[in-house]
């Protein structure tokens, strides 16, 4: 999958802006605040309609203006050319076109571009809390097969359910609203399980693919382990679970097991990355988590995503900076960066921003 240009209007910094990608590695040069990451923002939310930032929709509209345009020329695996357009308004009624035919729901544009994102706060899959890393493990489904955005929401959906009846019961259930946990505990069973399966199985392939990343970025062999293994899905299910947690449930008003709460322990040497990895080690394996997960949807989409590495390169040490340079996954590339080029960066071509522009 290949992007070939990029255009702007009114999004973030830009007022109007246009960017041509060699379908190798595009170097992205500017000082910081120009506009870079805004750039590797725009090719993100094209194929997630999420900010990795994130920011909210109307903090990517310019100020003093309206709305926002995002259109991406993008030539398909199999040789197509797709013209991409979202637009983003202050109202929220946002608007997506795929070769010029309006989506019923611009969810529907998933899958039609694919863009794998490594930030600078990709650290805190890592160093942060279980959100991140939950968030991670379900969006690598999502780019692995759609069905899982579905199964995404509809989890979502039933918990909040759940919730809002746990929370309304002030801690005591009557008659009807005994049957009515009842309904939404077996709800949140099923897509509970479906979805904690679908996590343990793409947990278990990925570990090694991290493992291997790592090695090639560290450039030495490195014991890596990635777990999930929430109690919940033990002998009994999350049904049993449920079941178990009711009491504190009630006393609480929350949901207190399930996917919506489960964590990805990350190991570094056998130890826990979070509080026992150095920072190098820790940056190093967020990157890995990037690189990995990538990897596997290249073999499954029979295309590799576009890989947007934002200023990664000031993140990382010279030795790691050329250990990743030389390890680049086949496809497209566009690279972010405030400094000078390293010598392995070897771009095919270089845009350079200043204040939202593209210089000459």
């Amino acid at each position: 999958m290949i992007v070939h240009r990029l255009e702007l209007v009114d999004f973030r910094n830009y007022q109007e802006a246009s960017f041509d990608f060699h379908p190798g590695i595009t170097a992205v040069v500017g000082l910081n605040g120009q506009g870079k990451t805004n750039l590797a923002e725009a090719l993100a939310y094209l194929a997630s309609l999420d900010s990795f930032r994130g920011a909210p929709g109307d903090a990517l509209i310019r100020a003093g203006a309206d709305q926002a345009v995002v259109r991406a020329t993008v030539v398909q695996p199999d040789g197509r050319e797709v013209l991409v357009e979202l637009e983003l308004s202050r109202q929220g009624r946002n608007r997506v076109q795929v070769n010029k035919q309006r989506l019923g729901r611009t969810r529907d544009l998933l899958g039609v571009m694919r863009v794998t994102v490594f930030s600078p706060d990709d650290l805190q899959l890592v160093k942060g809390g279980p959100g991140e890393r939950r968030r991670f493990m379900d969006d690598t489904l999502v780019a692995l097969a759609l069905k899982y955005d579905a199964m995404r929401l509809e989890l979502d959906r039933v918990v909040k359910q759940r919730n809002t009846l746990l929370k309304q019961a002030g801690g005591k259930l009557d008659d009807a609203g005994e049957v009515t946990l009842e309904v939404w505990d077996a709800k949140l069973a099923d897509i509970g399980d479906r979805f904690g399966h679908a996590r343990a199985v793409l947990i278990a392939r990925l570990s090694p693919v991290v493992a291997e990343a790592y090695e090639q970025l560290a450039d030495r062999p490195t014991p890596i382990e990635l777990r999930y293994e929430p109690p919940w899905r033990g002998s009994g299910g999350l049904a049993a679970a449920l079941a178990a947690a009711r009491t504190d449930d009630l006393r609480r008003g929350v949901s207190t097991v399930g996917p919506h709460r489960d964590d990805v322990e990350l190991f570094v040497n056998g130890m826990p990355a979070r509080t026992h990895a150095s920072q190098g080690e820790q940056r190093t394996l967020a990157l890995a988590l990037r690189l990995g997960a990538h990897r596997m949807v290249a073999e499954k989409a029979g295309s590799a995503p576009v890989l947007v590495l934002d200023d990664v390169l000031s993140e990382l040490d010279p030795t790691r900076c050329t250990a990743l340079l030389r390890h680049l996954p086949p496809g497209q590339v566009v690279l972010t960066t405030a400094g000078v080029l390293p010598d392995a960066a070897h771009p095919d071509s270089i845009v350079r921003i200043a204040a939202g522009r593209v210089e000459p």
